[in-house]
């Protein structure tokens, strides 16, 4: 009996937990994070709405207001954050509702016309966190396009 009790000794396991839990970030973010990677056009020199996140949890009940994280910056323009308060879409999981929201705006610098880049990490009323790769391109007769509708703003 002593044989099988030795056969079966739990130490494998143990240090394989062990060295799973050591390894800084490698079970807890990795799992937790998700990455959403899109592509923008904006009209050169105008202000364009890029990422907005309500206040609301998956159940559609207020939450804390949503964090927005800059992890990599534009290099050829400039980022502002808002906050208000909108009106959710129709077609949106939690529909018709009041919710605070954050809201980052892009802007090219004056001319630019061209690539750039950012990435925002976005931590939600659930605190589920996502991170967001997006790709920019701007262009000049986007910027025509706009003008034409004349619906440039910097509104939520």
């Amino acid at each position: 009996m002593t044989s099988t009790i030795a056969a079966l000794r739990p130490v494998p396991a143990l240090a394989v937990i062990a060295a799973l839990c050591a390894a800084p970030g490698l079970v807890g973010s990795a799992l937790a994070q998700t990455t959403v990677t899109r592509s923008e056009s904006v009209p050169t020199g105008k202000s364009t709405r890029l990422v907005i996140v309500p206040n609301l949890k998956k159940d559609c009940s207020n939450g804390p207001m949503p964090e927005i994280k800059v992890t990599t910056a534009p290099k050829f323009g400039s980022l502002i954050t808002k906050s208000g308060k909108l009106k959710t879409p129709a077609k949106f999981r939690c529909p018709n509702k009041d919710a605070d929201v954050q809201a980052i705006f892009y802007q090219s610098n004056g001319g630019y016309t061209g690539p750039d880049a950012v990435t925002v990490e976005i931590k939600n009323s659930d605190g589920d966190i996502e991170k967001r790769d997006i790709r920019i391109t701007v262009d000049a007769a986007k910027a025509d396009d706009k003008a034409k509708e004349k619906k440039e703003t910097t509104d939520l």
